[in-house]
């Protein structure tokens, strides 16, 4: 098998030389460090950026290494070129990214297809015997649609012997991952120097090269154990909303009804936006105009005030009169004088008498 570094550059249809395997692996392996210890928040546009950026890089050299044919399942892993070991780090890196998208709509998706690049990534290091582990069971949750016991599940039972036994061997089995992830990062770190600067050997290369790998078999376990429990919690509350009832449109309350009447209610209910309807009261009208002084006089009876006044008059008259005021004694016979000879509307020019 040939080496990738001898084969990684092909040509575009438009003749331009295309990006190195090399190149791909290195800028997504780069995007993903960013993204991973950027103290942005994940849901930030520039974070989501460049994981997108860093999936395509990925995917574009995953593509290139399908073509390339560089792994074969009846080869070992000492028959690998230290060049081409880092690109099994393709599928564990794409896995990592995958579950970095932040999209609330396509979440199961991208759960989904980061436990397929995880479960290839581990089956791949699993077939080259990279390091002891055991691989995750392929369970029925990984279906469509969760099983009638997952939905469901039994009522609980007393743990028996063996179910204790395999809890604390689960358990053991996580920390010594971890220790082993501890300390694989530590002698990371003393060789990183000498390979990113170019001065290592290939035996450190290869060394340096290997160490990632495992370290990524630790983390895709973790990965896996908690895509498990994440899968089946989103598919349980897309189950609840597909079953939960729709909310009925809200009722509009009924209209209490009420009666017109010619009165002040009536004044009431007009008066609230009808133009063309009386606002008022025959009452309130009269009330109104008199408050106002501006009553006309037709067929409205003189006020008590000139009743009272003419009344005075008429008796000052005829006190003068028993007390024989010459003065008024005069008048009065000078009036009867004059109504003798006068008929009755001389001179009312007004009504043409």
């Amino acid at each position: 098998m040939a080496a990738a570094e001898d084969t990684n550059t092909t040509q575009n249809p438009s003749g331009s030389e295309a990006p190195k395997l090399s190149d791909l692996l290195d800028r997504g392996w780069k995007l993903y460090e960013e993204v991973d210890t950027t103290n942005e928040p994940s849901s930030s546009t520039a974070v989501q950026v460049k994981v997108k950026r860093g999936i395509m890089q990925l995917e574009e050299a995953t593509m290139m290494v399908n073509q390339l044919d560089l792994f074969s399942r009846n080869e070992a892993l000492e028959e690998i070129s230290t060049t081409d070991l880092k690109y099994l780090l393709l599928p564990a890196l794409l896995g990592a990214l995958t579950m970095k998208q932040v999209n609330p709509n396509k979440r199961l998706e991208h759960v989904q297809a980061a436990r397929v690049y995880f479960m290839d990534f581990l089956q791949r290091c699993k077939s080259y015997d990279i390091c002891s582990f055991q691989l995750p069971k392929t369970s029925e949750n990984t279906a469509d649609t969760p099983t009638e016991e997952q939905m469901n599940p039994p009522v609980p039972v007393p743990m028996s012997q063996s179910d204790l036994i395999a809890m604390a061997t689960q358990r053991q089995a996580k920390i010594e991952r971890f220790n082993q992830r501890k300390e694989t990062e530590a002698k990371l770190s003393e060789i990183r120097g000498l390979v990113e600067s170019g001065s290592a050997d290939e035996e450190v290369v290869r060394d340096f090269y290997l160490l990632n790998v495992r370290r990524w078999v630790t983390l895709a376990l973790e990965e896996i154990d908690s895509i498990s429990q994440e899968i089946e919690i989103l598919k349980r509350m897309e189950l609840f909303k597909q079953s939960a009832p729709q909310p009925s449109p809200p009722k509009r309350p009924p209209m209490k009804p009420f009666i017109l009447t010619k009165d002040a209610v009536q004044a009431k209910v007009f008066g609230a936006g009808y133009p063309s309807l009386p606002t008022m009261t025959v009452d309130d009208w009269y009330e109104q105009h008199r408050r106002q002084a501006c009553l006309p006089d037709q067929g409205i009876p003189r006020s008590a005030a000139n009743d009272d006044k003419e009344e005075d008059e008429r008796a000052e008259r005829e006190r003068k009169e028993e007390n024989d005021d010459e003065e008024a004694l005069q008048k009065a016979r000078d009036w009867d004088h004059w109504k003798d000879t006068h008929r009755r509307g001389y001179g009312n020019r007004k009504n043409m008498g």
